[in-house]
Parts: structure tokens; sequence; C-alpha cells
């Protein structure tokens, strides 16, 4: 938009993004660099570009997630204060998978995903082994109620954004209330209309908003400032992430995608809930599990080092437990 003198504003640099917005605590909530170890190479980048949280996980609904969940896991032990690592291993049509699942979750994962809800168009999730039919689809309908019990997150990639998928996902939302749905990459194909039907009728639905498919990439049929209005509107309810850079250049030009709609926000309050505070609050809202309990009940811990057991979160306990070198892996 001109300025009153005439002059179109000149475009912020990603330096200029960075010092600006420094201290909002950008998290990055959809990160696959679990994937071959390839966090190591961003570490660097997410400490120069201020990124203070990145979900991590590698890859999706096959049986090499079970490694990549690994990876996740070691990431989060090295850096607990950078990474929060989900899981995605899970084989949806077997049932033993539920009981894997309440394991993981047991051990201190904080979240569920990436899950192939559904996925027809994806060059590579509609290949995945253990991809769902539909967000009903298999044991689904049981790991949400787990995700419930433990008060954590799945993030499900659903495509296309629309028709039989999208119905049955409503389905879940309202089927299983106190569960956190995230809507993976819910901007890519889809436009901010249906994202506001989606998210005014369901209040468990999360939106993960992948910002440098709409600013970056030639198939994007919107721009970053169409979906500014719905993401004010459930600026509770909204998140950032990178997808990795998929399909983009490079995975910092996502992370520069991510401070251009905070600088399109214009707004302080409403960009640091998305940026940082909304992602803060599922997480802190998880309780610390039984095994997690237990564990830190071994260490004997006295005085000021004793932590209040009664009000302890995944996130505290996570890392009193890491703290004190206490292996989890087999927990």
């Amino acid at each position: 938009m001109p300025t009153p003198s005439g002059e179109i504003p000149k475009r912020k640099t990603l330096d200029e993004l960075v010092a600006q917005y420094r201290d909002f605590g950008l998290t990055d909530t959809h990160n696959h660099d679990a994937s071959g170890d390839a966090y190591w190479r961003m570490i660097g980048t997410w400490e120069r570009d201020a990124v203070r949280r990145v979900v991590l996980f590698g890859d999706v609904s096959e049986p090499s997630a079970m490694d990549t969940d690994e990876n996740a896991w070691n990431a989060y032990v090295q850096h607990p204060d950078l990474f929060i690592p989900y899981f995605s291993g899970i084989d949806l049509h077997d049932k033993s998978s539920l009981e894997h699942v309440r394991s993981m979750l047991e051990r201190g994962y904080f979240g569920l995903g990436e899950i192939a809800g559904a996925s027809s168009y994806s060059p590579m999730v509609s290949k995945v082994a253990w991809k769902a039919n539909d967000p009903m689809d298999g044991y689904l309908p049981q790991i949400y109620e787990l995700c419930a019990e433990y008060k954590v997150p799945i993030l499900l990639h659903i495509d296309p954004p629309n028709g039989e998928p999208v119905s049955k996902l409503e389905q879940a939302l309202d089927a299983y209330p106190n569960t956190i749905f995230i809507f993976g990459h819910i901007n890519t194909y889809n436009s901010p209309e249906n994202i506001d039907r989606l998210m005014g009728a369901h209040p468990n639905l999360y939106a993960d908003f992948f910002a440098g498919f709409t600013d970056l990439s030639p198939d994007s049929g919107n721009t970053l400032k169409d979906f500014i209005p719905v993401m004010k509107k459930y600026s509770d309810r909204f998140l950032l992430s990178t997808d990795s850079g998929y399909g983009l250049q490079s995975e910092e030009a996502a992370v520069e995608s991510m401070y251009r709609v905070i600088d399109l926000i214009d707004d302080p309050v409403v960009a640091r809930r998305i940026a940082h505070d909304n992602f803060d609050a599922i997480i802190q809202a998880e309780p610390a599990s039984k095994t997690q309990l237990e564990a830190i009940r071994k260490l004997n811990l006295t005085g000021d080092q004793a932590p209040d057991m009664s009000h302890l979160t995944k996130f505290e306990a996570g890392k009193i437990l890491i703290d004190h070198s206490v292996d989890m892996s087999s927990g």
C-alpha cells in the first residue's frame, strides 16, 4: 500500500523483521527435521532468526517414522528448551498401536504428528503405508480419546482440505470435543472462507498456518494479507509453522514468511499470541505422566530441588528428568 507521499514502502529484510520481533518467542509448530537428523544443520539458523521453539518430528505415518521419532526424542534430550518432540510412527489399522501411543505419551512426548489423516494428492503422504483413509478411520477414534486423556494435541495431515476428508474431520471434532485437533498446513490449497467456517463451527480445532506456502509458492491462490482477518478472528487458535520449508527454496525462507505474518498482523498482542502464546498454552496444560512422576520420585529430591508433584506439568517433569540424566527411552 502506498504511503501518504505516494511511495511504496520498502519490503523489510529478514534481519529487520528478526530485530523487530526477536522477543516474540517465535515457535515453529510443524517441523520434519528429525528426518535424517536435519535439525543439526538448522540450529544455528534458528538461533540467528530468534526461533525459540520447534515442534520436531520426522517421517509421517510409516515404519521409518519410528526411527525419526527417536531422533526427535534425542534432539529434545540434547536441547530441551528448543525442541518439543512429537511422534508419528503409528500403524493406524493395528490395535497394538494404542498401547504404543500410551507408552510414548507416558515417556514424555508432547503430541502426535504429523499423522496422515487422509491424503489423495500429496506426492509424499498419499503413498505412506500407515495412512488413514479419513480422520475417523482405523484406530484414530481411540487415539483421539488418548489425546484427550493426556491433554496432548494431534496434528493431522488432511488432503484435499474439503469433501469427505473434511466431513470426517468435522465428525471427529464433534465426537471428541476434549481433544485438541491441529489441522496441518490448513492454508495449503484452501481459502480463508473455508477456514473461517471450520474454525467457527469447532472450538477444539487449531489451525497450523504454513506461511511459506501462501507467501512464496506459485501454487498458492492467496496472499498472506488474505488470511489476516480470519487469523485475527480466531487469534487464540492459530499457530505458525515452516513445514521444514517443503516445496520452497529453503527452510529459512519459510521462517521469514512466518515473520511476515507477524508483521502484517500489526497488533503486538495478537501477534505474540499466534507466534508463541497459543502453542505455549497447550504445552503448559499438559500434566506430567505417571511414568514421569514415578521416575522423579525415585530421584528422592529434597529441599529446593523437590518439585510440587501435585501440579507438575509434562514440560517441567521432562526438564527435571533431563537435568538429572534419567534415561526415559525404555520408560
